[in-house]
């Protein structure tokens, strides 16, 4: 009789421990879902932003691709750098001229062939005056 006495007392207080313990466990169940949804939702936001920059970053590259053939087109087609050394590079549409040329003004001219190409946004004359210096 003891035991079942005792039986009387531990259930009932169990019983109501469960009951009182249930709603935190569905509140904890409940915080995780939304913490996994927050972090998929940062997930698939991060995903998006690299695909983004990823198109961006390609499309820089298309656009610096064809701007480099372009200045380099001008330069061959004109008269006064035609026979130059000269070597482009374009980087976010900001052109680099490289090489060297006969005179100041065959780099001066080059230059400007440069500025007047669409998609140029400036250019950086590093060319080399045969027997002189870079020409600024």
């Amino acid at each position: 009789m003891k035991n079942a006495a005792g039986l009387t007392f531990v259930v009932p207080v169990l019983v109501l421990t469960l009951a009182a313990a249930g709603p935190a466990f569905a509140q904890s169940a409940s915080q995780s879902m939304h913490q996994a949804g927050e972090s998929t939702e940062n997930a698939a936001s991060s995903a998006g932003h690299a695909i983004s920059e990823a198109y961006h970053g390609t499309a820089t590259a298309v656009k610096d691709s064809t701007i480099t053939g372009k200045v380099k087109t001008a330069l061959h087609d004109d008269k006064v750098t035609k026979d130059g050394n000269i070597h482009v590079t374009t980087v976010a549409g900001v052109v680099t001229l490289r090489g060297t040329v006969a005179s100041s003004d065959v780099s001066d001219h080059a230059e400007k062939l440069a500025e007047q190409t669409t998609g140029v946004k400036r250019v950086k004359n590093r060319l080399k005056i045969a027997g002189g210096s870079a020409a600024e």
